[in-house]
């Protein structure tokens, strides 16, 4: 299918609007320190500042799939673009850290809207080789927007104050509402209810599910505060598992599942996920915390991956789609894996170039390779009617795979920063990634060959 110049404006509309949510989700950790100076608060608020974000885009990313699937994509993005201007303006005018975190629990909800919106657009107006290098360049985007957001966060704060790292956003959001103009909407023909029963269950389940992960490093395991919401969230996936099964008109389809590609392609994404979000985390921190950088320089030091991703993932999408995701997603975690392997040599004192230079190039090489094939392996394989759930799932899959990850990084991992919890820290997410490629090549199919 040839680019046409519609399909190009479709493009850069999906990439801004993803981008804004995704940036958001690291962008404001740098910030920190500076927040609690002038609002206090102390650690709870830090970690509240970030969380509230997470668990409600996490939790209702799901039906903001079905929201994109049933009103049409255009008017999703639009409703979740003028939420995020919204929220990100009460963000950064807060006045105190109370109404700060609730700005960032409602921003959250307003960015769950634009995630998968914004791919089902994509899947709905590109088609074959075009389709596949608008993933890949979708897929580059946004996932450097995650790992380059410390490093505006550090400037805009440094240099600024904090409260740009969420004005900021007001930028973005009003150059996509102009170029989105002149896009007709399209909703489904065939209306179907939305399942709000299961809407509630997933949201609950997840949120409570994280929440309780998340808070068990302040409370421990056995606090009514972490127990109740983790058994209460436990339950409520139950019920909404439950629920999708008997449902007439499920918000998360199960037979999604019965098809390989989509089943695998989500598998490979927990273990994956799981590793770029823990090993982001682990390195800057130990940069930070034992090494002695500021907040910009720690966030740099990652730089070569966003390079990376934003060079080469239109490439290996675009090789996806002539060849199959099956090679590329499992080169793509081993040469990864071999990234954070060579990143053992971080230490004390710090030195980029003989230390990381080599392993920061070949992780963001493998993210690059491993990316915009998954994400092409997962929704091709589903009708481009079902794209916008489709999306939300591996989305939500994604997030959630994070932040369980972070989560339970002190139990499994230690918490005290020093190079053997690096260390640790940095197999463990080797691990994962390997484990990525290795569900991959077993399972991964080229469309076209039989399945089941």
């Amino acid at each position: 299918m040839e680019t046409t110049p519609l399909n190009r404006r479709v493009l850069l509309v999906a990439i801004l609007a993803a981008f804004v949510a995704f940036l958001d989700g690291s962008i404001v950790t740098v910030a920190l320190p500076a927040i609690t100076d002038e609002l206090g608060g102390g650690l709870p608020v830090q970690q509240w500042v970030v969380d509230a974000y997470l668990i409600t885009l996490g939790a209702l990313i799901l039906l903001a799939g079905s929201l994109s699937d049933l009103l049409g994509r255009i008017a999703v993005l639009r409703i979740g673009l003028i939420g995020f201007a919204i929220t990100s303006i009460a963000c950064g005018l807060a006045p105190t850290a109370e109404l700060l975190i609730v700005a960032r629990a409602a921003q959250g909800a307003a960015g769950a809207l634009l995630v998968p919106s914004s791919l089902a657009l994509i899947m709905a107006s590109h088609r074959g080789e075009s389709q596949a290098r608008a993933i890949g360049l979708w897929t580059a985007w946004t996932s450097a927007a995650f790992i380059v957001g410390p490093v505006v966060g550090g400037l805009l704060t440094d240099l600024v104050s904090w409260r740009w790292v969420f004005l900021i956003n007001v930028l973005p959001i009003a150059a996509t509402m102009l170029l989105m103009a002149p896009l007709r909407n399209e909703p489904a023909v065939v209306k179907v209810p939305l399942d709000l029963v299961g809407a509630a269950l997933g949201a609950v389940g997840l949120g409570g599910v994280v929440f309780g992960l998340i808070e068990q490093a302040n409370y421990g395991w056995g606090s009514p505060l972490v127990i109740i919401p983790l058994v209460v969230g436990g339950l409520s996936l139950f019920g909404f598992i439950v629920r999708q099964a008997t449902a007439q008109h499920p918000m998360m389809p199960l037979a999604l599942f019965r098809q390989r590609n989509f089943a695998v392609g989500n598998l490979a994404t927990v273990a994956i996920y799981a590793s770029l979000s823990l090993s982001t985390l682990v390195i800057v921190l130990f940069l930070q915390q034992i090494a002695g950088l500021s907040a910009t320089q720690s966030g740099l030091t990652m730089l070569p991956v966003t390079i990376m991703l934003i060079v080469f993932s239109s490439l290996f999408g675009r090789l996806a789609g002539r060849y199959g995701s099956r090679w590329f997603m499992t080169a793509g975690p081993l040469v990864a894996a071999g990234g954070l392997v060579s990143m053992l040599a971080i230490d004390e004192p710090f030195d980029f170039v003989s230390q990381a230079l080599v392993g920061v190039v070949a992780l963001g090489l493998g993210l690059a390779i491993t990316v915009a094939p998954l994400t092409s392996a997962v929704l091709g394989a589903i009708d481009p009617a079902r794209s916008g759930i489709a999306s939300a799932v591996n989305n939500a899959v994604s997030r959630i795979s994070g932040l369980v990850a972070i989560a339970l990084l002190g139990a499994v991992v230690g918490t005290t920063v020093n190079p053997e919890w690096l260390d640790r820290a940095l197999v463990l997410c080797a691990s994962l990634m390997v484990v990525g490629g290795v569900i991959s090549a077993i399972g991964i199919r080229r469309p076209g060959v039989a399945t089941r």
